[in-house]
């Protein structure tokens, strides 16, 4: 079984911001392979279903961005699952162009506080990755004013084409293709 796991903030004021972008794209897969979101357990809203024949678990954890590794570290202790090949999740990322994907089997946090909490509570920088650019802050900006702040309206039908894509990677991921995904959306 696989985790896809999609990093965000709980409650309506954060929704479609930047940090919420893990969000928006498990909400995409909800809707894409009929996986409905209605269990709370684990600290996260999940849903149980098929993608491309693998049995997955999307998840949101609801312990706000800075805690999700309390969520997902529970999920992955719960399933007995390995990090290394059974989960993915996805996030925002402001050193990516707005719209633009990376796809990883591994790697350090950068500086994201989501991803530090993931690394802290499972004890590995081992797991696959999709990261989804929401572009640089502004010079002068607070990076937490940034990320907690919605994309232009110029900027929302290219984050839409992204979410798509990352769906599109995520699929790849779950039949074992993740170098095929990082060749296609990287």
């Amino acid at each position: 079984m696989y985790v896809i796991a999609g990093l965000g903030n709980p409650t309506g004021q954060y929704e479609k911001t930047r940090h919420n972008v893990g969000f928006e794209v498990i909400d995409l897969l909800s809707a894409k392979y009929h996986i409905k979101l209605k269990e709370r357990k684990h600290r996260a809203l999940c849903g149980t279903g098929i993608i491309e024949g693998q049995r997955v678990l999307l998840a949101k954890p609801q312990t706000f961005m800075n805690l999700s590794g309390e969520s997902i570290g529970a999920i992955l202790h719960f399933y007995k699952l390995d990090p290394a090949t059974e989960l993915i999740v996805i996030y925002d990322d402001v050193s990516l162009a707005p719209g633009k994907l990376r796809i990883r089997k591994k790697g350090s946090a950068g500086g994201h506080n989501g991803i530090k909490s993931i690394i802290s509570h499972v004890g590995t920088q081992e797991f696959q990755r999709i990261r989804v650019g929401v572009g640089e802050k502004p010079p002068g900006w607070d990076l937490a004013d940034y990320v907690l702040g919605r994309f232009p309206k110029a900027e929302r039908k290219l984050m839409q084409e992204s979410f798509e894509r990352a769906c599109e990677a995520a699929s790849l991921m779950v039949r074992g293709e993740t170098d095929q995904a990082m060749n296609q959306f990287n």
